[in-house]
């Protein structure tokens, strides 16, 4: 059983799989110039602003993800991630609806999103859930795809 818990970006828990993440993308990352590391800022994960979600399986921490303000009911999904034993079952399909919803609930219109193309398992998910490509609205050093999706008012 899954469950999601709000956690500030500097909860430990938090950290320490933001870190994972991180280290793994580093460790991963197909260009040659790597991966530039950017801890998030906790006032943009913060509401109103956004939300920082833990995703707990049978209450252990396996993931993460939030959601922030980029103005005019534009939101972004940042730093989707679920622990390496835990992907392939649904878990980060319900991390991104929830995410979702947490959006809407903000007043978003719209959801943004950014990956790298390596990265083929995010694209997928992203696209069966209804993102679909647009062009780059930011200048992030790991991305190579940009995503959006319109949400219900």
């Amino acid at each position: 059983m899954h469950t999601f818990v709000d956690a500030p970006v500097s909860d430990a828990t938090a950290h320490e799989l933001l870190a994972e993440y991180f280290a793994y993308r580093a460790l991963t990352f197909p260009q040659a110039d790597g991966y530039v590391t950017t801890f998030p800022s906790p006032e943009n994960f913060t509401p109103p602003r956004g939300v920082f979600l833990v995703v707990e399986l049978d209450s252990t921490p396996v993931g993460c993800g939030g959601i922030r303000s980029l103005g005019q009911g534009r939101f972004e999904v940042k730093h989707l991630w679920l622990r390496l034993r835990t992907q392939g079952r649904g878990l980060g399909k319900a991390l991104l609806a929830e995410l979702e919803l947490r959006a809407i609930g903000l007043g978003a219109t719209e959801l943004v999103l950014d990956t790298n193309s390596s990265l083929a398992a995010a694209g997928g998910l992203y696209r069966s859930s209804g993102y679909t490509d647009i062009d780059a609205y930011n200048d992030n050093p790991n991305a190579t795809n940009w995503y959006s999706k319109s949400l219900p008012c």
